[in-house]
């Protein structure tokens, strides 16, 4: 049986934060409001949305094993872009043909992009 993911959950402190963050820096587009407890991302083409829950004050964030990782095709531009926004990555890494840079959101959960889906 063959599954997709459609879906990442991201727990956060401060949703509208969380989710303006991914917003503006990533494309997502959503209305902001908060649902069934969740603050619905789509995605601005193909790919997963995402869904902003409320973390629960024992819930500690920026500890986990997942990272999310954006698709682009040129960093340098991406990352020059998201400075002029206000979000700030790490140096930019070059391995087997691609690049790829990492910052973290208001929740200190790993965030990249990568252009490693885009390389010849």
């Amino acid at each position: 049986m063959e599954a997709s993911l459609g879906t990442v959950i991201i727990y956060a402190r401060d949703m509208r934060k969380s989710a303006d963050f991914y917003a503006r820096h990533f494309g997502f587009i959503t209305t902001g409001e908060v649902s069934e407890g969740l603050i619905e991302l789509n995605a601005p083409r193909a790919g997963a949305g995402i869904l902003i829950h409320q973390a629960a004050k024992s819930v500690k964030l920026g500890q986990a094993g997942v990272k999310l990782s954006f698709h682009v095709p040129d960093v340098e531009a991406f990352v020059a872009e998201a400075a002029k926004r206000g979000l700030k990555f790490g140096a930019i890494h070059r391995a087997n043909g691609y690049a790829f840079a990492n910052c973290k959101d208001p929740d200190k959960n790993s965030v990249s992009v990568s252009s490693r889906a885009h390389r010849l």
